[in-house]
């Protein structure tokens, strides 16, 4: 039987470019389980992965504990249905969210360029009278 691949907190905040103190929050919050060694912990493959899709999740701007229920999921039924279902509906919801956001912005940016041209005209009109 050939040994399962491991990896040290360091190695996995290295490769994440995270901090190890990250990564204990992450366990913290049950979202890793690492196998202990006295005082050291033990990551494997299942808990590389997991730190993965904690990282994907949160720059797709998913709580982390929205990425735990997922988890959750995906530990507790033998097929994935669930967690794919509980995914798409979050992934409906972030991007009703962005949508809103961005029609946000857009309308701030029209109001910006209102003010930019409101400001020109009237410092052509000061700099006319000065003339």
């Amino acid at each position: 039987m050939t040994k399962q691949q491991t990896y040290s907190i360091g190695e996995l905040a290295k490769e994440f470019d995270i901090t190890t103190r990250s990564i204990r929050f992450y366990e913290e919050q049950g979202l890793l389980s690492p196998m202990r060694n006295g005082q050291n912990r033990i990551y494997n493959k299942k808990d590389r992965v997991r730190l993965k899709l904690i990282m994907r999740g949160k720059r797709l701007g998913f709580s982390l504990a929205e990425t735990k229920t997922l988890f959750n999921l995906y530990d507790s039924h033998e097929n994935s249905a669930a967690q794919l279902q509980a995914m798409l509906a979050m992934t409906h919801e972030k991007r009703a969210i962005l949508n809103q956001q961005l029609e946000d912005i857009n309308l701030l940016m029209t109001e910006l360029d209102e003010v930019e041209q409101r400001c020109r005209e009237d410092l052509s009109e000061l700099e006319s009278e000065k003339v």
